[in-house]
């Protein structure tokens, strides 16, 4: 009498250039525990290259200790780092960061299996230059799902593009005379550029801490009912 052995069938490695569905590119992806980023845009798989700690890492910490400062001074918002955001059925972004209003003011919602869903109000990306997809295929993701905000640090370029959604469509956010860009989505929510650019904290921080003090903020925190 034999006995059949009986195995799972191989999952596929993800490989950037993939053409997939995001059930697919979840599958692959999961299967895959090492692998730290990747992303499915109109149904195309991005892996991006290993990040360098000037270009990315430490301006990404800088971001993220902003929008951290934000949360915790704003009642009913949530920040995330390189969490992946189920926008459209073939669209799933994994943002750098990620700023939303919690339920019932926001559009974001946890899904069961942890995952968020729908598009938050404030994307947040360091990406090397405009040639980057950032600034091209994920641009147009995240204008067709309606994110209302999208940053983009073009480290290379030693820039910043903040996009507001007006009309359906992106428009970009202009600075203040002292270079400060302040959101429209969040209010209270203000960006010191030239700091960022040349990676200081304690201007960062400056900027944000006037902005949690500005009137425009404690209107939104009784809006939210904080």
């Amino acid at each position: 009498m034999s006995h059949l052995m009986t195995t799972s069938p191989r999952v596929p490695v993800l490989r950037a250039g993939d053409t997939l569905t995001r059930d697919e590119f979840e599958r692959r992806y999961a299967a895959m525990p090492d692998q730290k980023k990747a992303e499915l845009i109109a149904g195309v798989v991005y892996m991006p290259s290993p990040v360098r700690f000037t270009q990315h890492g430490l301006p990404h910490r800088l971001l993220a200790a902003w929008l951290t400062d934000y949360v915790r001074g704003t009642p009913g918002t949530q920040c995330c780092i390189d969490a992946s955001v189920r926008l459209a059925p073939r669209d799933e972004p994994q943002p750098d960061l990620a700023l939303f209003l919690l339920p019932p003011h926001g559009a974001v919602r946890v899904g069961a299996d942890g995952f968020l869903v729908g598009p938050p109000e404030l994307a947040v990306e360091v990406a090397a230059s405009s040639v980057s997809y950032d600034l091209h295929q994920k641009l147009a993701a995240y204008e067709a799902a309606g994110v209302r905000e999208y940053h983009v640090l073009r480290a290379e370029d030693a820039e910043v593009d903040w996009f507001v959604l007006r009309g359906g469509a992106y428009a970009r956010l202009a600075p203040d005379g002292e270079g400060v860009l302040r959101s429209e989505a969040f209010p209270g929510l203000w960006l010191d550029v030239p700091a960022l650019l040349r990676n200081e904290d304690p201007g960062l921080a400056a900027a944000a801490r006037a902005g949690l003090q500005s009137p425009g903020h404690a209107a939104f925190r009784a809006r939210l009912g904080g």
